[in-house]
């Protein structure tokens, strides 16, 4: 149970950094924190204590096993995820080299 509220206190972490910063370098390191305790949340809910691998061979009886499927599903988030961090730091050096500036705050101030 511990492990969830830290997934849980991680998660509130990044939640922090999207909302009250300014700097969107700053933001953007908020939003990975975030996906991160998702894919940190997703592998607590399919751990199963003593379980093993999901593959039944030939002979062996029913066991417990991990559920695959969050597995996988994580797996496709981290790719997501990166591709989603590649696109917002693309979009802060376009944003610096027009405005010169990485401020949220001077950013709203001097569009046009």
């Amino acid at each position: 149970m511990n492990l969830y509220i830290l997934s849980f206190a991680l998660f509130l972490v990044g939640l922090y950094g999207v909302l009250t910063k300014r700097n969107i370098v700053k933001v953007i390191i908020g939003a990975a924190i975030m996906g991160y305790a998702v894919n940190l949340f997703l592998i607590l809910v399919a751990y199963r204590s003593g379980a093993t691998f999901p593959i039944l061979l030939p002979g062996q009886e029913q066991q417990i096993m991990v559920d695959p499927l969050p597995q996988a599903l994580v797996l496709t988030s981290i790719v997501i995820e990166l591709g989603v961090t590649a696109v917002l730091v693309a979009l802060a050096v376009k944003i610096y080299a027009k405005y010169g500036t990485l401020d949220l705050r001077k950013i709203r101030r001097l569009k046009e």
